[in-house]
């Protein structure tokens, strides 16, 4: 398994252009999100109205269990990134020399994007928005490998971590807001 992601890891991160350095270093940046995050606030306010409270409290939960999740799976499997594995040393591109941490076991990245996908997409349920929220998570995603920080494995235990999150989460809301509307 390791050097299938390996091998995949390469093969993606190998196809690289300046141009594309550049949409994929902005598209890994938490701030240029911002617009996207306040277009999901809008909607959830138009949606829930007074109690769009509801969500927005538990927001800040997700971002504790995805973000702070990530960190302690990091620590726990102590996995290097892949511009820190000495084996790969010559092999991966980077965009002007950014690597992050030793670890990269899970993506918090992509944990993040998905978490935030998975809590709104059943509070909002418009097919369009679920399908935003995926392609929003992808690009996230794929943006970590392109940039050499993050394997496949990564992103996808990312992406698992901020689902089951996000999902459990996105439960745990509406059972609120149905308790509320009686």
């Amino acid at each position: 398994m390791i050097e299938l992601d390996r091998s995949i890891f390469l093969f993606l991160n190998s196809l690289h252009t300046p141009f594309m350095d550049e949409v994929m270093r902005v598209l890994s940046m938490k701030l240029v999100w911002v617009p996207w995050y306040l277009f999901i606030i809008w909607i959830l306010a138009a949606r829930y109205g007074k109690r769009v409270w509801i969500p927005l409290v538990l927001v800040p939960v997700l971002i504790l269990i995805t973000d702070q999740g990530s960190n302690l799976l990091k620590n726990l499997f102590e996995r290097p990134r892949p511009c820190h594995e000495p084996s790969l040393a010559g092999m991966v591109h980077t965009v002007r020399g950014h690597c992050g941490g030793m670890y990269g076991f899970v993506s918090a990245h992509a944990s993040n994007s998905f978490g935030i996908a998975a809590f709104t997409a059943p509070l909002i349920r418009r097919k369009w928005y679920t399908w935003l929220a995926i392609i929003w998570g992808v690009l996230v995603s794929y943006s970590r490998i392109y940039l050499g920080v993050h394997y496949p494995g990564d992103v996808a235990g990312g992406a698992l971590l901020g689902i089951a999150a996000g999902t459990g989460l996105a439960w745990l809301a509406i059972k609120i807001v149905k308790s509320i509307k009686q």
